[in-house]
């Protein structure tokens, strides 16, 4: 009967008038797209206050951290237990996470009321009543704990437990959540101002019948993220509305100013119920929202809460009706009391009301209106709707502004074009209410139309995510343990590093004697080079730089006197692969030929100049003009040349030219000019050293410890050949798997250990083969390989200085994770392969910083001197291109030699203009002989 009438009265033109007269009496309620985007962006500001230091004590949105740093990654397994508390009911659960190729999760949970004398009593430490101890709220809920324990049989086990406490707090670490107030009307004493976790340990302490491990603190806002978050790994928000509403989200760390450290997300607990508090949305508040705030228990505070939650949006509708009848626009003008009074127009009548199936909700309408005592016409029950229907889209269209400040946030910390990401959804306006979800969908795909966003209900978030929060706190620990039992290997002690400077010192002694020298890893090659520069070097010099497949040839003017200077002119030249592959005569050939090229370029043709001749190639000196290759590397063939001496094949190459003559003066490694250019500029440079694709030293020795060299007077720069050191076992105790992985692929398995634990040729395949162990044992990506990882070489050792670049955002260095087939790698995966590369690289500057202290100590014993000052020339990309190599060695230096003041000089092209500079030191030695 009511439905027909009402039916019949629907498709009247009356129905469109009444609901444009509501339309037109409610205009304020009803908000522009313009209206939400601005809402949006002054959300978006909020949250930036909340975040900062500085602005968040005044901050309406608190933005508190939860400690929570990971959402699930399906690796999670065991037996939880979780505690709900947040009304005057209670759940323990026990929360069981399998693995066994697809994720699962069953629960077993029980209820437990909390009597009222509990609830408005004593919460901890009460004093004795008449009866003995009077029992207080925790040791109730420890009492119930216990019981569910023994129901399951698990009394006997310390389980991990996560505690959903859904009431304000202050939260310092994942395990500690201070009571700022109780709320729904909770009023138990001694407990506000109070760690909630520490009270309950205590409690259950007392009893002394079973143990826990609490593990985690959550609000019910996060329990729905991270139980979302097991069943979707995009899922990094959480919203509830229902009685209140609220929204978390997973935060960069760099944006979190109230907690120490900028690496990796952490779950921000966005405390949004509260926008609106400080003025912010003064202009858009109604006269029925502030009749709402003023007639509430907290006036002035969740001001937007009260404007979109189940709390209020009955009362709204109410007091939007009681005005409209006595406008005489409702019920010919008639009240009744039950509709004066508040409370008695529920939020679920609003949901039974807009239900659009057959026009079911106008039947609703006219029962909950009879209920309350009206006898409503089929207009006012078409007007009731209206209003329901006003008041719950303004409510899901706010919703999805804030959210849309959210996603935007998200979006912009990860700079993508478009994000993809999914929310967890709980609360019984979104879960029942007929349209509030489909309205709040669509507001949000309109405001942030670059974000695909899949909103997921959640089932038992505030149980079951406690349970996550607890799973994935112990999933961290675990793999943390782990990954740092592997990392450790990798660790060197301050013991572990002077005993590699006492072991280097021993083999440099080896390597000067002739009766040890033949059996020393490190080969202290003397060079001839018999001074460093002094100042009064001056001429022109010619010098050949020879290294590679590229080669230069430079003109180095030095001048002397106040006008003191070095002035170069060069030119690159291609060695053809013909050449390089072909016979020595060819080779030398080529190279003579683009001498000529260069001196009729520089308007020289014909001139006779000194020339030092930087051939990096491993040779035998037994004078300074004179370099005997032992063999070919770099890929350099070319016949006839191993066993003779270079400066030969050079000068016989010219004589066959007949164009002009060149007085080579001297041969000399990267390392010596290195030391050389920075002797220039420094007299006190007397170390010479390159950290680059590979490693070496040389320094000055004394004579009289150059065993395979005749005379005792003076000094002698050697070429210790340092990479070696380790071949003979020296290093096999600090040698890791990793180390002999990347050794036994090698191109010269058991040689240059020394430099393969250093140099940029080597680090990022150790880097590599760390994340392939981390991947095969489920610590990263995973668990999952990329095909690229397994390539040899892919991890370039550039890589390392990009990702521990301080400048570098994470997301940057997901992008080279990217660029290495790891598609689906996440923000913690970037922090972890961040670490490694730390690891690898402190690792390696230590160890160069160990074996460089022992250099500069034997000066210092060599002459005697209880403090020694010298200048350490260096050379090299990976010392020159990492963020943090060079100050990591410059301290191991500083901590292993403590009475050497050791200063470091950066070499500009060491191996060019050194070899012009021994050579010019060469002629001025030779012409004060001459004098």
């Amino acid at each position: 009967m009511i439905a027909s009438h009402l039916l019949a009265y629907y498709f009247t033109e009356l129905h469109h008038d009444k609901v444009q007269q509501v339309d037109k009496y409610l205009y304020h309620l009803r908000l522009s797209d313009e209206n939400l985007m601005d809402v949006s962006v002054r959300f978006r500001r909020e949250m930036d206050k909340g975040l900062g230091r500085d602005s968040s004590p005044t901050a309406s949105v608190k933005m508190l951290p939860t400690f929570v740093r990971s959402t699930p990654d399906g690796t999670e397994k065991g037996d939880f237990l979780a505690l709900d508390l947040g009304g005057s009911n209670f759940r323990v659960l026990l929360v069981k996470v399998s693995d066994n190729g697809k994720q699962k999760v069953e629960m077993e949970n029980q209820i437990y009321a909390i009597p009222e004398e509990l609830m408005r009593g004593c919460g901890s430490e009460c004093p004795h009543s008449d009866h003995g101890v009077q029992t207080t709220l925790f040791d109730h809920i420890a009492e119930c704990l216990a019981n569910f324990l023994e129901k399951m049989g698990i009394k006997n086990q310390k389980l991990p437990l996560g505690f959903t406490f859904s009431f304000p707090c202050q939260q310092n670490k994942l395990d500690e959540s201070i009571l700022v107030s109780w709320t729904k009307g909770f009023k138990s004493h001694g407990v506000e101002g109070k760690d909630v976790v520490s009270l309950l340990r205590k409690a259950i302490k007392k009893r002394g019948d079973f143990d826990i491990d609490i593990v985690a603190v959550i609000n019910d806002t996060v329990g729905t993220m991270m139980t979302c978050g097991y069943d979707d790994h995009h899922c990094e928000i959480g919203l509830i509305v229902g009685t209140g509403t609220n929204a978390c989200y997973m935060e960069e760390m760099r944006h979190l100013e109230l907690v120490d450290g900028d690496e990796g997300r952490m779950c921000v607990n966005t405390e949004w119920g509260a926008f609106g508090d400080d003025g912010a949305l003064e202009d858009l508040r109604t006269d029925f929202d502030r009749e709402i705030d003023a007639g509430s228990l907290n006036p002035g505070k969740q001001l937007f809460e009260k404007m979109i939650s189940g709390m209020y949006m009955g009362e709204l509708v109410r007091l939007i009706l009681v005005k409209m009848a006595k406008e005489k626009l409702l019920f010919q003008g008639h009240t009744t009391p039950d509709l004066l009074t508040t409370g008695h127009f529920q939020t679920c009548f609003v949901s039974s009301i807009e239900i659009d199936k057959d026009k079911e909700g106008l039947v609703s309408a006219e029962k909950v209106l009879r209920g309350l005592g009206l006898d409503p016409s089929g207009e006012d029950c078409v007007a009731t709707q209206r209003v329901c229907q006003v008041v719950s889209t303004r409510a899901a269209h706010l919703c999805a502004a804030t959210l849309a400040a959210v996603l935007r946030q998200i979006r912009d910390n990860k700079a993508a074009e478009r994000l993809r990401t999914t929310v967890g959804v709980d609360g019984s306006v979104y879960k029942n209410h007929p349209q509030f979800a489909r309205r709040l969908h669509k507001m949000v795909r309109r405001l942030v139309p670059d974000c695909d966003v899949r909103f997921l209900r959640s089932e038992d978030g505030s149980g079951k995510g406690a349970a996550m929060v607890t799973a994935v706190a112990y999933r961290l620990a675990t793999q943390h343990a782990e990954r740092q039992r592997i990392l450790d290997a990798l660790r060197l002690s301050r013991e572990q590093l002077m005993e590699v400077k006492i072991r280097m010192g021993n083999e440099m002694n080896r390597g000067l004697a002739k009766e040890s020298h033949d059996q020393a890893a490190v080969k202290m090659l003397p060079t001839y080079v018999r001074s460093t520069p002094d100042g009064t070097e001056r001429g022109d010099f010619l010098a050949l730089d020879l290294g590679g497949t590229n080669f230069r040839v430079l003109l180095v003017r030095v001048r002397s006197g106040k006008k003191r200077s070095v002035e170069m002119h060069n030119k690159i030249y291609t060695i053809p692969q013909e050449a390089i592959q072909g016979t020595g005569e060819e080779l030398f050939d080529h190279i003579v030929h683009c001498i000529a090229d260069f001196l009729e370029y520089m308007g020289m043709k014909g001139a006779s100049l000194p020339l030092g001749f930087t051939f990096s190639f491993p040779c035998h000196q037994n004078r300074l003009d004179q370099g005997i290759l032992l063999k070919w590397t770099k890929g350099f063939k070319a016949t006839g040349c191993e066993g003779e001496d270079v400066v030969t094949l050079l000068k016989d190459a010219i004589h066959r030219r007949e164009e002009f003559d060149l007085d080579v003066v001297a041969v000399v490694n990267d390392t010596v000019g290195t030391m050389m250019t920075c002797g220039y500029e420094d007299p006190l440079c007397e170390v010479g050293l390159i950290v680059g694709t590979g490693t070496n030293a040389c320094y000055m020795e004394e004579m009289q410890n150059v065993e395979l060299v005749d005379g005792d007077e003076g000094r002698m720069c050697v070429n210790m050949e340092w990479g070696a050191f380790g071949d003979h076992g020296e290093l096999d105790d600090f040698c890791t798997d990793f180390d002999r992985a990347v050794d036994d692929r090698s191109t010269n398995p058991g040689k240059q250990r020394y430099e393969k634990m250093i140099s940029g040729m080597y680090l990022g395949e150790i880097v590599r083969n760390v994340l392939l162990e981390f991947t095969a044992k489920g610590l990263l990506f995973r668990g999952k390989l990329s095909e690229r990882l397994k390539t040899r070489g892919i991890f370039e050792t550039k890589f390392l200085s990009q990702i521990e670049s301080d400048r570098l955002a994470l997301r940057q260095v997901r992008s080279i994770l990217q660029h290495l087939g790891l598609t689906s790698s996440t923000c913690d995966d970037s922090i972890l392969v961040k670490e490694v590369c730390s690891v690898v690289a402190r690792r390696a500057a230590q160890l160069c910083g160990a074996g460089l202290a022992a250099v500069v100590d034997k000066i210092r014993q060599n002459r005697n001197l209880d403090k020694l000052k010298i200048t350490v020339g260096v050379d090299g990309t990976l010392y020159k291109l990492h963020p943090h190599f060079s100050s990591i060695m410059h301290e191991t230096v500083r901590d292993l030699s403590p009475l050497c003041e050791v200063t470091f000089l950066q070499s500009e092209d060491g191996s060019g203009k050194g070899a012009a500079l021994i050579t010019a030191v060469a002629c001025r030695i030779r012409d004060a002989g001459q004098h």
